[in-house]
């Protein structure tokens, strides 16, 4: 944790269900700002839910069949729905109309799952049942579907190997967009380049079996993946050089720094997701008998912190919140539980000269406690307190914190699979405004 915040404040996992909304939903996922909850239904639709009035607020409604992903893009404005229709929709969230303004994209297969490009919401990332994974770009400069292809290894004698190619079950951009993870049905994680669409490493996973998940930490430095062996892994994200003109890759097996798993019930899992500092772990269990999730503590050498019950409903999927120790887990019944870390109330927090006991002591008044302070006295003393020079440099970050983003910042400006992704930026500024639209109740700009 934090060495400079105070234990009773400390970002810590969640431990108690706050919350639940009747959302119908499959799954949920929190926005950027941590304000509001996606929720894909089986049904086709999707619900953007407000976690401060704990209503619904925009119901979207263009699939056939069950969404299978919900994503968004980094200011919120954008939510992206796939669906098993063929279908995906980028639908805009600053749309004052009903049904909300939307972009529909046709597949030649049911869609697995779609994302945004972490730096523009006109690139997406898209994966197909059928096992093939697609860069959608829609610039005017760059519009098209790139598909993403295994390089494949030539050295068999007969050629046999050469005309398979594993089918791709999981697919994520890393948290700078550069790459592109996609774990395989042969425990495999390929790496290709954003912008080249080439493959710059493969990174074979040894008895892992078929991926079925990933996720990163916020930094982009750690991966934890979900596997059929029903072992959650975490690796370090090695570096990758720039793309080469002959296109060479790394060939590469990954060693797993921390492995989880249920040693007594052999659980699968359903999801995981990584705490904001990426210090916890959450994982989510396939048990079909209760809703449990069991939380690692990374910092501490991936030990095991804690297990939540949440009920005897099945848990299908769950979101760590992008800041604060909150998780949404959504039930096979539907409902999104909205978890919690409950904190006692510090009466010395209100005033600095209160002293909390543990119980009560006799109180000894000083003589001049209550004595009248002269006025001019009062004055001479707030004038010397202004003339005092304030610290701002103790107020912001460490110094060697802010020369490294400063220099991460730097990096990025000169990298050119950034500028890229930047290049004809979206209209998802940070300023925009969402219509709420409220059932029985007039229509509410935020």
């Amino acid at each position: 944790m934090n060495g400079t915040l105070s234990n009773p404040f400390n970002i810590t996992y969640p431990t108690a269900v706050q919350s639940s909304l009747d959302a119908y939903a499959s799954f949920a996922r929190f926005d950027p700002s941590g304000r509001f909850v996606a929720a894909g239904r089986s049904d086709g639709s999707a619900v953007i839910w407000d976690l401060d009035t704990k209503a619904a607020i925009r119901h979207l409604e263009g699939h056939v069949k069950g969404v299978t992903s919900v994503d968004w893009s980094r200011n919120s404005r954008y939510v992206l729905t796939s669906s098993k229709d063929w279908n995906v929709i980028i639908w805009d969230l600053a749309s004052d109309t009903e049904p909300v303004r939307r972009q529909v994209l046709r597949f030649d297969a049911p869609v697995v799952s779609a994302s945004f490009h972490p730096r523009n919401s006109k690139i997406l990332l898209v994966l197909l049942g059928s096992g093939e994974a697609y860069v959608v770009d829609l610039r005017r400069e760059y519009r098209g579907r790139f598909e993403l292809c295994e390089v494949q290894d030539d050295s068999d004698e007969e050629g046999q190997m050469s005309k398979q190619r594993s089918a791709m079950t999981v697919a994520r951009f890393d948290p700078s967009g550069k790459h592109v993870f996609i774990g395989t049905t042969s425990g495999s994680i390929l790496v290709f380049n954003t912008r080249t669409k080439s493959m710059v490493a493969r990174h074979k996973i040894s008895g892992a079996g078929i991926m079925r998940g990933l996720d990163f930490t916020k930094s982009g430095r750690r991966l934890v993946t979900n596997s059929s062996d029903r072992t959650l892994r975490q690796f370090n994200v090695p570096s990758y050089a720039p793309p080469t003109a002959d296109r060479e890759y790394i060939e590469q097996e990954l060693e797993p720094t921390h492995r989880f798993n249920d040693p007594i019930n052999k659980t699968a899992w359903h999801a995981m997701s990584y705490s904001p500092d990426g210090e916890w772990l959450a994982g989510g269990a396939a048990d079909n008998a209760a809703h449990k999730i069991y939380i690692w503590d990374i910092s501490n050498e991936g030990q095991f912190a804690s297990a939540l019950d949440g009920g005897r409903e099945p848990l299908l999927y769950l979101h760590w919140h992008p800041h604060k120790p909150a998780i949404a887990s959504t039930t096979n019944q539907g409902n999104i539980l909205i978890w919690h870390c409950p904190t006692p109330e510090r009466w010395g927090a209100f005033a600095g000269g209160f002293e909390e006991v543990d119980e009560n002591v006799e109180y000894e008044e000083r003589e001049e406690e209550f004595d009248i302070e002269e006025e001019s006295e009062l004055a001479l003393r707030k004038m010397k307190a202004e003339e005092q020079e304030v610290d701002i440099d103790g107020l912001t970050d460490d110094k060697d914190e802010v020369a490294r983003r400063n220099e991460l910042q730097r990096n990025d400006e000169d990298d050119e699979d950034v500028a890229w992704a930047t290049e004809e930026p979206d209209e998802d500024i940070s300023d925009w405004r969402m219509r709420i639209q409220v059932e029985d109740e007039s229509d509410t700009a935020i």
